[in-house]
Protein backbone atom coordinates (compact mmCIF):
# COMPACT_ATOMS: atom_id res chain seq x y z
CA UNK A 1 0.00 0.00 0.00
CA UNK A 2 1.32 3.45 -0.90
CA UNK A 3 1.98 5.81 1.98
CA UNK A 4 1.19 9.34 0.84
CA UNK A 5 3.77 12.10 1.28
CA UNK A 6 3.26 14.03 4.50
CA UNK A 7 3.73 17.39 2.75
CA UNK A 8 2.96 18.87 -0.64
CA UNK A 9 5.27 18.17 -3.55
CA UNK A 10 6.73 20.84 -5.80
CA UNK A 11 6.01 20.39 -9.51
CA UNK A 12 7.53 22.36 -12.39
CA UNK A 13 6.15 22.10 -15.92
CA UNK A 14 7.65 23.40 -19.12
CA UNK A 15 6.47 22.14 -22.49
CA UNK A 16 6.73 18.35 -22.48
CA UNK A 17 8.90 18.25 -19.33
CA UNK A 18 7.67 17.78 -15.77
CA UNK A 19 9.90 17.85 -12.69
CA UNK A 20 8.69 16.82 -9.24
CA UNK A 21 10.53 17.61 -6.00
CA UNK A 22 10.23 17.06 -2.26
CA UNK A 23 12.45 19.83 -0.81
CA UNK A 24 11.48 18.80 2.72
CA UNK A 25 12.75 15.24 2.11
CA UNK A 26 16.43 15.80 1.46
CA UNK A 27 16.01 18.27 -1.40
CA UNK A 28 14.96 15.28 -3.46
CA UNK A 29 14.28 15.43 -7.17
CA UNK A 30 11.62 12.72 -7.36
CA UNK A 31 11.11 12.35 -11.08
CA UNK A 32 11.63 13.84 -14.50
CA UNK A 33 9.08 13.04 -17.20
CA UNK A 34 9.55 13.98 -20.83
CA UNK A 35 6.53 13.58 -23.09
CA UNK A 36 4.76 11.70 -20.31
CA UNK A 37 7.54 9.06 -20.00
CA UNK A 38 9.71 8.72 -16.90
CA UNK A 39 13.39 9.45 -17.48
CA UNK A 40 14.21 9.63 -13.77
CA UNK A 41 11.72 7.40 -12.02
CA UNK A 42 9.85 7.36 -8.74
CA UNK A 43 8.19 4.12 -7.56
CA UNK A 44 4.42 3.99 -7.26
CA UNK A 45 4.70 2.17 -3.92
CA UNK A 46 7.12 4.66 -2.31
CA UNK A 47 7.25 4.31 1.48
CA UNK A 48 7.24 7.90 2.69
CA UNK A 49 7.95 6.81 6.24
CA UNK A 50 11.58 6.27 5.11
CA UNK A 51 12.14 8.62 2.15
CA UNK A 52 15.95 8.30 2.16
CA UNK A 53 15.55 4.57 1.41
CA UNK A 54 13.19 4.95 -1.55
CA UNK A 55 14.74 3.64 -4.77
CA UNK A 56 14.03 6.57 -7.03
CA UNK A 57 14.69 10.17 -7.94
CA UNK A 58 18.06 11.71 -7.17
CA UNK A 59 19.22 11.50 -3.55
CA UNK A 60 21.82 14.19 -2.82
CA UNK A 61 25.05 12.81 -1.38
CA UNK A 62 26.70 15.34 0.96
CA UNK A 63 29.01 16.10 2.75
CA UNK A 64 30.60 12.71 2.04
CA UNK A 65 29.41 10.00 -0.32
CA UNK A 66 29.53 6.23 -0.09
CA UNK A 67 30.80 4.24 2.87
CA UNK A 68 33.42 5.57 5.30
CA UNK A 69 35.05 3.44 7.97
CA UNK A 70 36.99 3.71 11.22
CA UNK A 71 38.46 0.46 12.59
CA UNK A 72 36.09 -1.56 10.42
CA UNK A 73 32.96 0.30 11.57
CA UNK A 74 30.89 1.83 8.78
CA UNK A 75 29.47 5.34 9.18
CA UNK A 76 32.39 6.80 11.11
CA UNK A 77 35.26 9.14 10.20
CA UNK A 78 38.37 10.44 11.93
CA UNK A 79 39.27 14.13 11.72
CA UNK A 80 42.76 15.65 11.59
CA UNK A 81 42.89 15.80 15.41
CA UNK A 82 42.05 12.10 15.72
CA UNK A 83 38.47 12.66 16.87
CA UNK A 84 36.13 9.94 15.58
CA UNK A 85 32.68 11.13 14.55
CA UNK A 86 29.50 9.40 13.38
CA UNK A 87 28.20 10.30 9.91
CA UNK A 88 25.78 8.09 7.95
CA UNK A 89 26.61 6.49 4.63
CA UNK A 90 26.19 9.06 1.82
CA UNK A 91 26.06 11.84 4.43
CA UNK A 92 23.09 13.52 6.04
CA UNK A 93 21.73 15.78 3.27
CA UNK A 94 19.24 13.22 1.98
CA UNK A 95 17.66 13.00 5.45
CA UNK A 96 17.16 16.72 6.12
CA UNK A 97 14.73 19.41 4.92
CA UNK A 98 15.89 21.99 2.36
CA UNK A 99 14.52 25.47 1.73
CA UNK A 100 13.30 25.92 -1.86
CA UNK A 101 13.16 28.93 -4.16
CA UNK A 102 11.51 28.56 -7.59
CA UNK A 103 12.96 30.62 -10.46
CA UNK A 104 10.82 33.53 -11.59
CA UNK A 105 10.02 31.86 -14.91
CA UNK A 106 9.06 28.56 -13.28
CA UNK A 107 11.70 26.57 -15.19
CA UNK A 108 13.99 25.83 -12.25
CA UNK A 109 14.42 25.62 -8.51
CA UNK A 110 17.23 26.10 -6.00
CA UNK A 111 17.15 24.13 -2.76
CA UNK A 112 19.47 24.93 0.15
CA UNK A 113 20.62 23.29 3.35
CA UNK A 114 22.53 25.18 6.06
CA UNK A 115 24.49 23.75 8.97
CA UNK A 116 22.52 23.30 12.16
CA UNK A 117 22.56 21.43 15.43
CA UNK A 118 21.44 18.39 13.43
CA UNK A 119 24.62 18.48 11.32
CA UNK A 120 27.38 19.73 13.63
CA UNK A 121 27.82 16.68 15.86
CA UNK A 122 28.94 14.53 12.94
CA UNK A 123 30.30 17.35 10.77
CA UNK A 124 31.43 20.36 12.84
CA UNK A 125 31.62 22.92 10.02
CA UNK A 126 29.68 25.94 8.86
CA UNK A 127 28.30 25.47 5.35
CA UNK A 128 25.56 26.17 2.86
CA UNK A 129 24.82 23.38 0.38
CA UNK A 130 22.67 24.15 -2.65
CA UNK A 131 21.21 21.93 -5.35
CA UNK A 132 19.82 23.75 -8.39
CA UNK A 133 17.82 22.22 -11.25
CA UNK A 134 16.87 24.19 -14.34
CA UNK A 135 15.29 23.20 -17.66
CA UNK A 136 17.44 24.68 -20.43
CA UNK A 137 14.80 23.37 -22.85
CA UNK A 138 12.07 20.72 -22.79
CA UNK A 139 14.62 17.91 -23.19
CA UNK A 140 17.61 19.34 -21.30
CA UNK A 141 18.11 19.64 -17.55
CA UNK A 142 21.02 21.52 -15.97
CA UNK A 143 21.96 20.44 -12.43
CA UNK A 144 24.46 22.08 -10.11
CA UNK A 145 25.74 21.43 -6.60
CA UNK A 146 27.24 24.41 -4.78
CA UNK A 147 29.02 24.41 -1.42
CA UNK A 148 29.90 27.56 0.52
CA UNK A 149 32.14 27.51 3.58
CA UNK A 150 30.42 29.83 6.07
CA UNK A 151 32.70 28.88 8.94
CA UNK A 152 36.24 29.76 9.97
CA UNK A 153 37.99 26.43 9.30
CA UNK A 154 38.77 24.58 6.05
CA UNK A 155 35.82 22.40 5.09
CA UNK A 156 36.30 18.82 3.78
CA UNK A 157 33.70 17.58 1.32
CA UNK A 158 33.01 15.35 -1.67
CA UNK A 159 29.44 15.25 -2.95
CA UNK A 160 27.58 13.44 -5.68
CA UNK A 161 24.37 12.46 -7.40
CA UNK A 162 22.44 9.17 -7.33
CA UNK A 163 20.22 9.35 -10.45
CA UNK A 164 17.70 6.50 -10.74
CA UNK A 165 17.09 6.20 -14.48
CA UNK A 166 13.98 4.32 -15.52
CA UNK A 167 14.85 1.02 -17.23
CA UNK A 168 12.67 -2.12 -17.20
CA UNK A 169 14.93 -4.95 -16.06
CA UNK A 170 14.06 -7.07 -19.11
CA UNK A 171 15.67 -4.40 -21.31
CA UNK A 172 19.11 -4.41 -19.71
CA UNK A 173 20.69 -6.73 -22.28
CA UNK A 174 19.82 -4.39 -25.15
CA UNK A 175 20.75 -1.22 -23.26
CA UNK A 176 24.27 0.22 -23.20
CA UNK A 177 26.36 2.80 -21.43
CA UNK A 178 28.89 4.75 -23.46
CA UNK A 179 31.74 6.07 -21.33
CA UNK A 180 34.71 8.40 -21.70
CA UNK A 181 38.19 7.13 -20.85
CA UNK A 182 38.20 5.80 -17.30
CA UNK A 183 39.67 3.18 -15.00
CA UNK A 184 37.42 0.93 -12.92
CA UNK A 185 37.71 0.60 -9.16
CA UNK A 186 35.50 -0.66 -6.34
CA UNK A 187 35.38 -0.62 -2.56
CA UNK A 188 36.66 -3.65 -0.68
CA UNK A 189 34.98 -5.00 2.48
CA UNK A 190 37.47 -3.22 4.75
CA UNK A 191 36.68 0.13 3.13
CA UNK A 192 39.81 0.39 1.02
CA UNK A 193 39.63 1.03 -2.72
CA UNK A 194 40.76 -1.61 -5.21
CA UNK A 195 43.66 -1.10 -7.57
CA UNK A 196 42.61 0.49 -10.87
CA UNK A 197 41.92 -1.66 -13.90
CA UNK A 198 41.41 -0.56 -17.47
CA UNK A 199 37.87 0.50 -18.24
CA UNK A 200 35.89 0.11 -21.44
CA UNK A 201 34.15 2.76 -23.50
CA UNK A 202 31.00 0.66 -23.99
CA UNK A 203 29.13 -1.55 -21.52
CA UNK A 204 25.95 -3.59 -21.71
CA UNK A 205 23.76 -3.03 -18.69
CA UNK A 206 23.28 -6.75 -18.08
CA UNK A 207 27.01 -6.90 -17.25
CA UNK A 208 27.09 -7.76 -13.53
CA UNK A 209 30.74 -6.70 -13.46
CA UNK A 210 29.85 -3.00 -13.46
CA UNK A 211 27.43 -3.10 -10.54
CA UNK A 212 28.81 -0.93 -7.75
CA UNK A 213 31.85 0.09 -9.80
CA UNK A 214 33.53 3.48 -9.87
CA UNK A 215 34.64 4.64 -13.32
CA UNK A 216 37.40 7.11 -12.45
CA UNK A 217 37.59 9.60 -15.29
CA UNK A 218 40.76 9.99 -17.33
CA UNK A 219 41.40 12.71 -18.26
CA UNK A 220 39.47 15.17 -16.15
CA UNK A 221 37.28 16.73 -17.46
CA UNK A 222 36.17 13.90 -19.77
CA UNK A 223 36.60 14.40 -23.48
CA UNK A 224 33.22 12.85 -24.37
CA UNK A 225 29.94 12.63 -22.43
CA UNK A 226 28.42 9.64 -20.72
CA UNK A 227 25.52 8.26 -22.78
CA UNK A 228 22.81 5.86 -21.56
CA UNK A 229 21.20 4.22 -24.61
CA UNK A 230 17.91 2.38 -24.06
CA UNK A 231 16.47 1.15 -27.39
CA UNK A 232 13.45 -0.45 -25.73
CA UNK A 233 12.46 2.98 -24.45
CA UNK A 234 13.44 4.55 -27.77
CA UNK A 235 15.67 7.12 -26.15
CA UNK A 236 19.17 8.00 -25.07
CA UNK A 237 20.22 10.19 -22.14
CA UNK A 238 23.47 12.11 -22.42
CA UNK A 239 25.25 13.21 -19.24
CA UNK A 240 27.61 16.06 -20.08
CA UNK A 241 30.18 16.42 -17.29
CA UNK A 242 32.32 19.05 -19.03
CA UNK A 243 30.36 22.20 -18.25
CA UNK A 244 31.72 25.77 -18.11
CA UNK A 245 33.17 26.83 -14.72
CA UNK A 246 32.38 23.46 -13.10
CA UNK A 247 34.58 21.56 -10.71
CA UNK A 248 35.98 18.43 -12.38
CA UNK A 249 33.85 15.34 -11.79
CA UNK A 250 36.02 12.57 -10.37
CA UNK A 251 34.09 9.41 -11.24
CA UNK A 252 30.83 7.91 -12.47
CA UNK A 253 29.39 5.06 -10.44
CA UNK A 254 27.14 2.37 -11.97
CA UNK A 255 24.73 0.43 -9.76
CA UNK A 256 21.42 -1.37 -9.60
CA UNK A 257 19.92 -3.29 -6.74
CA UNK A 258 18.62 -6.62 -8.05
CA UNK A 259 18.00 -8.64 -11.20
CA UNK A 260 14.38 -7.46 -11.30
CA UNK A 261 14.96 -3.79 -10.41
CA UNK A 262 13.36 -1.52 -13.01
CA UNK A 263 16.03 1.15 -12.74
CA UNK A 264 19.70 1.66 -13.38
CA UNK A 265 21.74 4.24 -11.51
CA UNK A 266 24.41 6.31 -13.25
CA UNK A 267 25.95 8.54 -10.59
CA UNK A 268 28.42 11.40 -11.17
CA UNK A 269 30.61 11.78 -8.09
CA UNK A 270 33.23 14.30 -7.01
CA UNK A 271 35.25 11.69 -5.10
CA UNK A 272 35.37 8.06 -4.07
CA UNK A 273 34.04 6.46 -0.89
CA UNK A 274 36.17 7.00 2.22
CA UNK A 275 37.94 9.93 0.55
CA UNK A 276 38.09 11.63 3.95
CA UNK A 277 40.71 8.99 4.79
CA UNK A 278 42.15 7.90 1.41
CA UNK A 279 42.13 11.33 -0.24
CA UNK A 280 40.65 10.11 -3.55
CA UNK A 281 38.72 13.20 -4.61
CA UNK A 282 38.64 14.82 -1.17
CA UNK A 283 38.15 18.59 -1.48
CA UNK A 284 39.10 21.25 1.07
CA UNK A 285 37.16 24.50 0.84
CA UNK A 286 38.69 27.59 2.42
CA UNK A 287 36.59 29.80 4.73
CA UNK A 288 34.50 32.33 2.86
CA UNK A 289 34.80 30.56 -0.50
CA UNK A 290 32.38 28.66 -2.75
CA UNK A 291 32.67 25.79 -5.25
CA UNK A 292 30.16 24.51 -7.83
CA UNK A 293 29.92 21.28 -9.83
CA UNK A 294 27.57 21.33 -12.81
CA UNK A 295 26.32 18.76 -15.29
CA UNK A 296 23.73 18.61 -18.05
CA UNK A 297 21.23 15.84 -18.81
CA UNK A 298 19.80 15.71 -22.33
CA UNK A 299 17.15 13.31 -23.62
CA UNK A 300 17.06 12.44 -27.30
CA UNK A 301 14.65 10.17 -29.17
CA UNK A 302 15.98 7.09 -30.96
CA UNK A 303 14.47 6.34 -34.37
Amino acid sequence: MEIRPPQDLLELNSGVSTLRFAPWAGGRLLSWHVGGEAVIRWPDNANWEQPARIRGGNPLLFPFLGRHFVDGQIGRWRDADGVVRDLPMHGFARDLPFAAQVDDDGRGVSMTLDDSAATRAGYPFGFRFEAAYRLADDHTLDVSLTVANTGDAPLPWYAGHHFYFALPHAQRAESTLEMPLAVRRHQLPDGSISAPERGETLYRLDDAGIIDRFHVLEPTPPSVPVRLVTPGLRRAVTIDLDRPDSLPWYAVTTWTEAADSDFYCVEPWLGLPDAIHNGLGLRWLAPGTTETATLRLHVEALV
